[in-house]
């Protein structure tokens, strides 16, 4: 069912007439789908899935090419990023490309959809917004943490759940807190791999999030848990370059204050919930999609 995703997207993409736009597109990693296997699986292999499915992947890949930028990243998933290559006004575009072209075709879906996506997509913006006022200072309140990446990351994949449930007819709301959790566990899980992973598994540098000015769900738990004058160091390395000795003192300050263990378990409470909720309703598939997330490495 993927691959009809697949040759969808490529259509829409063709439908531009547009040599550039084509090839730019074909330098994009695809990543896992998960939106879209999440669609495929609630919703069937309909055609209204399935372009569902194709919408909400390109809206995705349009959020990540405006992140790379927002991030100064210069590699996506191991490969070159679009604003490395071709530069940042190009990304952009890009980005401003496949969003435009996903709205328009939300139309040609339902009206009921179109709203469920598109308001997700405001939440993804002012998610993306509140990441990089964040990032201007050391964040140390969970709840507004919980509440950025809910935006950021969540609310994509409750919208994905909630339009495949319209499409299939079944109650929407149990899928909406399935892709929810999902999203949530999903973003703290990447929060804690850009910690523990190495940068060849990463696709990116480790610890770039600490540099880029992002203090995410472990070093908040990290900074609670420290002695005053450990506060003060983590406090001074925070948004700025690490050297090879400040990134091994971090990485064993959460060795030493049990940090990884207890952000991860907060992923793994959610992923349980959402287990439950699909176990509940037969969806295997959902289930295993779930359990995949906190099995992952990457």
């Amino acid at each position: 069912m993927l691959s009809a995703v697949e040759r969808k997207i490529e259509q829409f993409i063709t439908d531009l007439n547009d040599k550039e736009v084509s090839q730019l597109f074909t330098k994009l990693p695809h990543g896992k789908r998960l939106r879209a296997k999440l669609i495929l699986h609630i919703a069937g292999s309909s055609l209204s899935a399935i372009k569902t499915a194709a919408v909400v992947e390109m809206i995705h890949a349009a959020s990540l090419l405006h992140d790379d930028v927002i991030d100064d990243a210069h590699t996506r998933r191991s490969k070159p990023s679009i604003n490395a290559l071709y530069g940042n006004k190009t990304a952009i575009m890009l980005g401003d490309i496949l969003y435009s072209k996903g709205f328009l075709e939300l139309n040609n879906i339902s009206s009921e959809v179109s709203k469920i996506v598109s308001a997700a997509v405001v939440q993804l913006s002012l998610g993306e917004l509140k990441d990089v006022s964040l990032s201007r200072t050391f964040n140390l309140d969970k709840n507004i943490y919980l509440e950025m990446i809910y935006q950021k990351t969540a609310s994509l994949m409750e919208a994905s759940a909630a339009a495949a449930a319209l499409l299939a007819g079944k109650p929407r709301e149990a899928y909406m807190q399935y892709g929810k959790n999902l999203g949530i566990a999903f973003q703290m899980i990447d929060d804690i791999l850009d910690i523990t992973a190495d940068s060849d598994t990463l696709g990116k540098p480790a610890l770039h999030d600490f540099e880029e000015g992002k203090t995410t769900l472990p070093y908040i738990y990290l900074y609670e848990a420290m002695e005053e004058a450990d506060k003060k160091i983590l406090k001074d390395l925070h948004a700025k370059k690490l050297s090879i000795e400040e990134q091994l003192w971090i990485k064993a300050m959460m060795q030493k204050h049990h940090i990884i263990k207890k952000s991860f378990a907060e992923a793994k409470i959610l992923v349980e919930e959402a287990i439950d909720t699909m176990d509940k309703r037969g969806e295997k598939r959902l289930s295993a999609i779930a359990l995949a997330m906190i099995e992952r490495d990457f």
